[in-house]
Formats: C-alpha cells, sequence, structure tokens
C-alpha cells in the first residue's frame, strides 16, 4: 500500500475541505481535477454529471488537458453502461474489466485513446443510495505505465466525499432532481415508523409544537427523531427536506 507523504496529506485535507466549501459547483470539479495531479501521476482527466435526460446517463464534463464531450461514445460501450447504471460507488482500472489486448482493438480506443495519445484509465463511478451520480476517468498517455492499486486508494479516500456532494448538489441546487414520496422515503432509508409517522407530520407542514402535541412526546424526543431523519436522508435542514421529498403521496 503506498505510504503518504506528509505533503500528500495536506494536499488531500485541501481537497476534501474544497469539496464541501467551493460553492460553484462546476469549479469544485475543476479544482479537484488540477489538484488531484499533485497526488497522482495521470496526464488528462473528465468528470462528467449524471444525466436526468432519459435515455442519457453523462452530461456536464469538467476537462483537464481535453477538450472534447465523449459522452455519447462512451456510453456506447456495452460493459461501461453497465456499470455506470448499477448505482454502485465502483473505482477501478479498464485493464481490470478487459484485457490490454481487446481493449486496444475497440472503436472506443481508436476514436478516443488514441486521437488523444492516451493508452490507460482509471475509471471513478460516484453513487449513493444506489443512485448514479457521476463519473471521473483520469487517463495516461501511450508509454506510461498503467494504474497501481496504490492510486485507487487515494480515490478511495475521496470517493465517498465527492459522492455525498454531489447527493447535495442534486438534492438542492437541481431543478430536475427526483422527489420520493415519503413511503419511498421510508423504505430507500429505512425509517422507523415512528420516523414514518414524524415524516408525514413534517410534510404535511405542521411545526413541532403541533407535533408534540398530536404525539404526546416532549420537544427534545421529537428534534431527535427529526435529526435521525435527517442523517438518514444526509441533509441538514426542512428546507431540504422538502426539496427531497413530495408534500403529497
Amino acid at each position: 500500500m503506498r505510504k503518504l507523504e506528509t505533503n500528500d496529506w495536506i494536499i488531500l485535507n485541501s481537497i476534501i475541505y474544497k469539496i464541501y466549501t467551493t460553492e460553484n459547483f462546476t469549479e469544485m470539479r475543476q479544482e479537484l481535477l488540477n489538484q488531484l495531479k499533485m497526488v497522482l501521476d495521470f496526464d488528462s482527466a473528465d468528470f462528467y454529471l449524471a444525466s436526468t435526460e432519459k435515455g442519457k446517463l453523462l452530461c456536464n464534463p469538467v476537462t483537464l488537458n481535453c477538450d472534447v464531450d465523449f459522452s455519447e461514445t462512451y456510453e456506447n460501450i456495452d460493459y461501461s453502461r453497465g456499470i455506470l447504471g448499477s448505482g454502485k460507488m465502483l473505482v477501478y482500472r479498464e485493464t481490470d474489466i478487459i484485457s490490454d489486448e481487446s481493449r486496444v482493438q475497440t472503436d472506443y480506443y481508436q476514436k478516443v485513446y488514441k486521437p488523444n495519445n492516451w493508452h490507460y484509465a482509471l475509471q471513478v463511478v460516484l453513487a449513493r443510495h444506489k443512485k448514479f451520480l457521476g463519473a471521473i476517468s483520469l487517463y495516461r498517455t501511450i508509454g506510461k505505465e498503467d494504474f497501481q492499486y496504490d492510486d485507487i486508494f487515494v480515490i478511495d479516500m475521496l470517493k465517498e466525499h465527492l459522492a455525498f456532494r454531489l447527493e447535495q448538489h442534486y438534492k438542492t441546487g437541481d431543478p430536475d432532481y427526483e422527489k420520493l414520496t415519503v413511503s419511498e422515503t421510508v423504505a430507500k432509508y429505512d425509517l422507523t415508523r415512528r420516523e414514518h409517522t414524524i415524516l408525514k407530520l413534517l410534510m404535511s407542514g405542521k411545526d413541532n409544537n403541533e407535533i408534540c402535541e398530536e404525539l404526546v412526546i416532549a420537544p427534545n424526543t421529537l428534534k431527535k427523531h427529526i435529526l435521525n431523519i435527517y442523517r438518514k436522508l444526509g441533509i441538514n435542514n426542512r428546507v431540504q427536506l422538502f426539496k427531497s421529498v413530495k408534500e403529497f403521496e
């Protein structure tokens, strides 16, 4: 396993800090790619978001040392589409799922990799709660060695932070984010029966005092239930709750 030096840890901590604090979402993704080059050896990169358009998986890329949108070509690769649509968080080398001999014969390698002088790639599929959120590709030019498991270790330290930020982006910043009904929310996030009841009352517009009176519970008890709901949904306040859950079934 790779031994990170003090400077590497400082950079990684800076990356994590900027993932959460850079308000401009596009700027955050661009800065991520720029800073990653300080701890990982790669020559080009792209960072796509999950598309809300029916039948399409990728959209809105930011890139480093490549300016072309390859999403349509990338989505046409059978193994890539299956991985992106699985809803699982993954970090893998392309050579882990297809042999190098077979890969160089594919149309994607010939149309995308070869013109850009790329050979190897490290792929990052970002997902949370079984929902695909985005994908990052890091490329190395012809003549360099393949990515190693030490490189995957570095990305593993960042992937959960990135997935959380992407999920928040879709919930609070994307008007096309698909809200869940109360019942769907209960099932997806494994809410308890009491949390289900409180969620329904919250979504009906009742304030804390009204809920306490109806359920005959103390304000502190209600507060604990609400915080548990927020924690399970990955949100921080009632505004985000109303952006995540439909008011009516």
